[in-house]
């Protein structure tokens, strides 16, 4: 029922293990009250009353295949408003069978009803595999959740002794979903460089060689929704995330202006939002989001994050044709693994891991 944790402090190389239970089997013990370590503060808590919203911003890839040039430029403006005033979007017409998305969710619902013993062969090590991620001490809260956390692409990243063998198609069609994603990447962030006035290619050519990783979340059902939080508050440490989530159930909250907005799933679309790496290229024109996930106490819920970033020895910094007299540098630079060390080292919070990179006035 417990999965081991190991974490390496980069300051030092010195690695410690944590005793993390498994969420999906707490679930299934009727629990009448919650273990302390999932029970939030008061002011962690997530208000449930929140109404539904429906002004996040919806972007048709299909008006950037259009003769119009004038629907083309509203569509990229809406965009690029999108990324500044949300950090977040949802995409529709992506081009992205719909078969293969529906596959996706079902390798991980049918890796997630393996017998317990199955799944720890991966359990997680450092920064991948099955398990929790960001635990960084053995007293602090816990997420109601867990997350199968995989290297992607390219090939040569992936750690095979974490990626499942059951069921049986689970590694072709990982790898068939995540080429279809780097080329909406791709497509998406040729799209964030023409808004700014920049060459189409100068985003994806400071990344370098593109690195993708997934991760999976299954959040159980839970007896008291109100005390606990599926995934804590964050920004993503990546350039752009692109979310594949259940249609039917409502778990993920966006922040803004101070206020937490849940985000109704759209059948057939994904959600892309804009990760530190992002803000940090674009000078904080375009803004990584804290976002967080939610639980249910009827259901159960799963989503697929595939995180898309710079190459980990890369040199991220803002764009220099960001900066001049009027926009001076907010952020300095650095080399992305340095921000990766730091990031998975700490718990989740908020956009913390962000001032790392900061400038200070």
């Amino acid at each position: 029922m417990f999965n081991s944790r190991l974490v390496v402090d980069p300051s030092d190389g010195t690695s410690k293990s944590f005793s993390v239970p498994v969420v999906q089997e707490l679930a299934y013990q009727n629990l009448h009250s919650l273990p302390e370590r999932y029970i939030r503060s008061e002011k962690e808590r997530p208000n449930n009353s929140i109404p539904y919203q429906s002004d996040i911003p919806i972007i048709d890839m299909d008006m950037f295949l259009r003769d119009s040039d004038l629907c083309r430029q509203k569509e990229l403006e809406k965009l690029g408003a999108a990324c500044q005033q949300w950090g977040f979007f949802q995409v529709v017409n992506h081009g992205i069978p719909l078969s293969l998305l529906e596959r996706m969710k079902g390798i991980f619902r049918e890796f997630i009803q393996l017998p317990l013993e199955e799944k720890l062969k991966y359990k997680v090590q450092e920064s991948e595999g099955y398990g929790q991620m960001f635990v960084a001490s053995d007293d602090q809260t816990l997420d109601w959740a867990d997350v199968l956390y995989l290297a992607t692409l390219p090939p040569e990243n992936r750690k095979m002794n974490f990626w499942p063998t059951k069921p049986r198609d689970f590694r072709e069609t990982l790898d068939r979903y995540a080429v279809e994603i780097q080329k909406l990447d791709n497509t998406v962030l040729s799209l964030l460089s023409e808004n700014l006035g920049l060459k189409p290619d100068c985003f994806i050519n400071i990344f370098g060689k593109m690195s993708l990783s997934t991760r999976m979340n299954y959040y159980p059902p839970c007896p008291r929704p109100d005390l606990v939080l599926g995934l804590s508050p964050h920004s993503d440490a990546t350039g752009l995330t692109v979310l594949l989530q259940d249609d039917e159930t409502v778990g993920l909250h966006i922040c803004k202006d101070g206020e937490w907005i849940p985000v109704q799933p759209i059948p057939g679309a994904l959600v892309i939002n804009i990760g530190d790496m992002l803000e940090v290229i674009s000078n904080g024109i375009f803004n990584s989001i804290e976002h967080r996930a939610v639980t249910n106490m009827d259901s159960d819920r799963i989503s697929i994050a595939m995180f898309c970033a710079p190459s980990g020895e890369t040199e991220v910094g803002p764009a220099p044709e960001l900066i001049d007299e009027l926009h001076p540098c907010k952020y300095r630079k650095f080399i992305r693994q340095e921000y990766m060390q730091h990031y998975f080292s700490s718990r989740l919070d908020g956009k913390g891991s962000l001032e790392f990179a900061k400038i200070k006035s």
